[in-house]
């Protein structure tokens, strides 16, 4: 199944660009634009601008743009389908499906999996309520304090000790039982048997941003181990790109003003039953670039949360160098550091919300926690040591003012005479800093056929009255066909360049009809319309030179086409 072309583009058009932007990133009112510093790399002044007339953004810097999909796209970093399914729910939509036009399987098949992820968790929680083993789950819940209102809004659920708990539910269904396997739900061994990866244990479901179960953390009830299992890397569940909780947080919290980022499931629930709705836990990994881009674009400041000993220092110090690149103007990370033997779930119920949260507010600033461990690892050698090491890190920053921020504060450190002597003695470059533009806008006035285009793709309404152009239909010449297609796409019709653009995604020409969309053809506003005719009458010229040079060099014409030839040369005649 795939989604019908008119759905995508009534969506396009229901969309306005700047009402999804402007929440996620505050935009001003610049001239006929709206403005605002790049989300997608750093920068000190705005020069990305989104565009309400032509339902399109783009950034002068990096030359990142598109329509409301492509942003959705990259700031969500959401695949194609679903962007849509993100747009249509903000606009209360149902997504509908087209049959037998070549959906491909893997789409296919994460839908399935994504709804027998929803039924394992629906049945888990089931069993919390009606298994024969339910009490000592309960128990296990009172003892760790957790109220029945923060078990529903997180879902917790209990899989019963048994082989087949799940695994029996489906044992008519095979497909269903193989979907299972893929999604990690069920072990297949190595005489075929299956049965059910998680047994007596507490589970806590781990969904995307749009609120779908992709996987699952169990934990022991007794003593036996591991004390949490995890769902494997899936189709749809990939470890390093998601944050148990993100979902949950944002329930709550809209806008957070701040993520507090922790190792474990159960902390994050511990800490809700708190009041401290606002953690997260990065799924027993190190955090990743992926995970610190989604926190950092969910709130201003993100607080890392670690153990006091050597092992937490050095997760810290990973997460750190982790962040450093990602870090944008307005974004602070900070660490907290916990009394050695205590992790949140245990700290929280000793010292109350009140107590833990102030301990938050101590927590080190970014560059103070980037000198201390660098003087503790370097301060007993030679200062060069110390700041080149330094000055690779503050390379990586992309955030000209925080970077500017600690060059002042190494060179203070190294009792020398500010950055500037600093960058000069030890060669410091900027290089890193920039950001590589990835989408390079196309440059120079281009050839009349590329102005057509561009003009067309940028400003639509130009087309709507155009009579049709019969002859470009004939010239031989690369991408005339390209043009038509326009010229027919924008004639008779309003239509914004956000939904133009959009006629082509999938299309081997999309990429070509992004780069038009900004580029600067240096063509003054009152004069679109007519230059676009311009090009047209230049390339209707076109055609009848090449429809000349093909009767003049051919022999015995009918007569038809000596009438035709005697036509051209008097037109030719009369240009010259």
């Amino acid at each position: 199944m795939a989604i019908p072309r008119d759905f995508i583009n009534e969506l396009v058009a229901r969309t306005d660009i700047v009402d999804l932007i402007d929440p996620k990133v505050p935009l001003k009112k610049a001239g006929k634009n709206h403005s605002a510093c790049c989300p997608f790399h750093s920068e000190k002044s705005p020069s990305f601008t989104v565009s309400r007339d032509k339902q399109f953004y783009h950034c002068f810097g990096c030359g990142a743009h598109g329509n409301a999909i492509d942003f959705v796209m990259e700031y969500d970093r959401l695949d194609f389908v679903d962007a849509i399914e993100e747009l249509a729910g903000q606009l209360g939509l149902e997504v509908p499906r087209e049959q037998g036009t070549g959906k491909p399987r893997d789409q296919e098949l994460s839908r399935d999996l994504y709804q027998l992820m929803e039924e394992a968790s629906l049945f888990f929680q089931s069993q919390l309520r009606q298994h024969t083993d339910k009490q000592k789950v309960l128990d296990y819940l009172k003892h760790r304090g957790l109220s029945k209102e923060v078990v529903e809004h997180f879902n917790i659920g209990f899989a019963p000790d048994g082989w087949d708990g799940l695994l029996s539910r489906y044992r008519q269904n095979q497909d269903s039982q193989d979907k299972l396997l893929t999604a990690g739900m069920v072990i297949e061994n190595d005489s075929g048997k299956r049965y059910d990866r998680f047994r007596d244990r507490l589970m806590f479901p781990i969904r995307d941003r749009r609120g779908r179960v992709i996987g699952f953390g169990g934990r022991v009830l007794g003593d036996g181990t591991p004390k949490y299992l995890n769902s494997p890397e899936t189709p749809i569940f990939h470890k390093g790109n998601e944050l148990y909780g993100l979902y949950e947080l944002k329930q709550r919290h809209r806008e957070p003003q701040r993520v507090l980022i922790v190792e474990g499931y159960m902390d994050v629930v511990a800490l809700a039953q708190f009041d401290v709705d606002y953690a997260v836990a990065s799924l027993g990994t190190s955090t990743t670039a992926e995970q610190f881009q989604l926190l950092l674009r969910s709130a201003k400041e993100v607080i890392c949360c670690y153990d006091g000993d050597k092992a937490g220092k050095e997760a810290a110090w990973r997460a750190l160098e982790t962040a450093l690149p990602l870090l944008k103007p307005g974004n602070q990370v900070r660490f907290m550091f916990l009394p050695e033997g205590e992790d949140p779930d245990t700290l929280v119920r000793q010292i109350g919300k009140q107590e833990f949260e102030a301990q938050i507010d101590q927590a080190m600033a970014l560059p103070e926690f980037l000198f201390e461990n660098l003087i503790k690892t370097y301060g007993n050698e030679d200062k060069s040591v110390l700041a080149k090491n330094a000055i690779k890190l503050i390379e990586k920053v992309q955030d000209t003012v925080l970077q500017s921020l600690l060059l002042e504060d190494l060179a203070h450190k190294l009792r020398m005479n500010g950055a500037d002597e600093l960058k000069r003695k030890f060669n410091f470059s900027t290089k890193a800093a920039e950001k590589p533009n990835q989408h390079k806008a196309l440059k120079g006035r281009g050839t009349p056929l590329r102005l057509a285009i561009a003009l067309l793709v940028q400003h639509p309404h130009l087309g709507e009255k155009l009579p049709e152009q019969p002859a470009l239909k004939h010239i031989q010449m690369a991408g005339i066909d390209l043009l038509t297609l326009v010229l027919d796409l924008t004639r008779g019709q309003v239509i914004t360049s956000a939904q133009l653009l959009e006629q082509f995604r999938g299309d081997n020409q999309f990429s070509t009809l992004k780069k038009l969309t900004q580029w600067d053809h240096q063509v003054a506003d009152e004069n679109l319309l007519q230059k676009l005719k311009e090009t047209l009458v230049w390339l209707n010229n076109q055609y009848l030179e090449q429809r000349y040079q093909e009767l003049s060099m051919k022999k015995n014409l009918t007569k038809e086409e000596r009438l035709q030839l005697s036509k051209l040369i008097s037109v030719i005649k009369n240009k010259a």
